[in-house]
C-alpha cells in the first residue's frame, strides 16, 4: 500500500510540474485591455534584474527554483533563464479570446541544453527553453478519466490547474516540427519549434505563431467545436528530473489579438 501511495504521489507531482501555474493566474490582474498597451509586459521595461509585474514566478515544494533574471545582452535587456537541477515557470496572465487574430511572437536562443533530457520519458522530461500558452477548456467536456485525473492533480497541488497547455520547445534531441504529448499528462501538448544548436553560437531565432491554428493542431481531436480562452503565457525551464543544467535567453514576448465577434459588437463605436 505504501508503494502505491509513493507512485501516486510521484505521478501527481509530475502532473503538477507540467501544469503548476494557477497560483500566478489567481494572484495577478488581467492583462487584456483595450487600446495599444501590450498584452504582455516587456522584459525590457524592467528597472532591475527582476521580471516586471504581472510576470510571476511559480515552482513546486521541495524543488530548487529555476532562476529568471533580466540582463543586458547585446545592448538589449532580455530574460536569462538558468535551470540548474531545478524547476520553475515565469507566468503572465493574458485573458484573450482564442481566434484567428491571436498571435504570439518572440526571439530566443539556447546557450546550454539540459544533458540527458528526453521529452518522451518521465525521467528525462526536462528542457532549457519552453514557451507555453494556457487555455481554459471546459472540464465538463473532458472524458471522465481525464476529468478525474485533473481533479486529483488540483487536489494534490491545492491549485486550480489549467485544463490545457500548449508548449513550444527548443530541444536538443527531437526533430523540428515534432509533436509530443507530455510524458506525465495529456493536458500538456508540445510542438518542437527548434532542434539542436544553431550553426553560429549566440544566434537568436525569431518565432511567430498563430495560436488558433496551433491549438487545433494540438487539441483539435479533443476540442471539437469548442474554442477556449487563453488565460496565461509562460516561460518554463526545468532540469530537476535529469539533475542537469540549461541556459536560455528570451526577448520580449508579444501577444497580439482582438476581441471575439460578440465582444467587438458590444463595444461602443468611435464617436458614440
Amino acid at each position: 500500500m505504501a508503494i502505491d501511495k509513493k507512485v501516486r504521489s510521484a505521478q501527481w507531482q509530475g502532473i503538477a510540474s507540467a501544469l503548476s501555474l494557477a497560483a500566478a493566474l489567481l494572484a495577478a490582474p488581467s492583462a487584456y485591455a483595450a487600446g495599444d498597451a501590450p498584452l504582455l509586459t516587456p522584459f525590457s521595461s524592467a528597472q532591475g534584474g527582476q521580471a516586471p509585474q504581472p510576470w510571476r514566478f511559480t515552482t513546486l515544494p521541495n524543488k530548487a527554483p529555476t532562476r529568471f533574471e533580466v540582463v543586458q545582452e547585446d545592448g538589449k535587456r532580455v530574460l536569462k533563464v538558468d535551470a540548474d537541477q531545478s524547476y520553475g515557470n515565469l507566468v503572465h496572465p493574458a485573458h484573450l479570446p482564442l481566434n484567428n487574430n491571436a498571435m504570439l511572437a518572440w526571439r530566443w536562443r539556447v546557450e546550454e541544453f539540459v544533458e540527458g533530457a528526453d521529452l518522451r520519458t518521465r525521467a528525462g522530461d526536462d528542457g532549457a527553453a519552453k514557451v507555453c500558452v494556457f487555455f481554459d477548456f471546459p472540464t465538463d467536456k473532458l472524458p471522465v478519466g481525464e476529468r478525474t485525473r485533473l481533479a486529483l492533480a488540483r487536489k494534490a497541488t491545492g491549485e486550480d490547474v489549467p485544463s490545457e497547455a500548449l508548449c513550444y520547445v527548443w530541444d536538443n534531441k527531437e526533430a523540428k516540427g515534432t509533436e509530443l504529448t507530455n510524458a506525465f499528462t495529456k493536458r500538456v501538448q508540445m510542438i518542437i519549434l527548434e532542434s539542436g544548436a544553431t550553426s553560429k553560437p549566440g544566434t537568436w531565432v525569431a518565432e511567430r505563431r498563430n495560436l488558433l491554428a496551433d491549438y487545433k493542431r494540438a487539441f483539435g481531436g479533443e476540442a471539437g467545436d469548442t474554442v477556449p480562452d487563453i488565460v496565461a503565457v509562460a516561460i518554463s525551464a526545468d532540469s530537476d528530473n535529469t539533475h542537469g543544467h540549461g541556459i536560455a535567453y528570451f526577448s520580449d514576448l508579444e501577444l497580439h489579438g482582438a476581441p471575439s465577434t460578440q465582444e467587438a459588437a458590444s463595444q461602443p463605436k468611435q464617436g458614440e
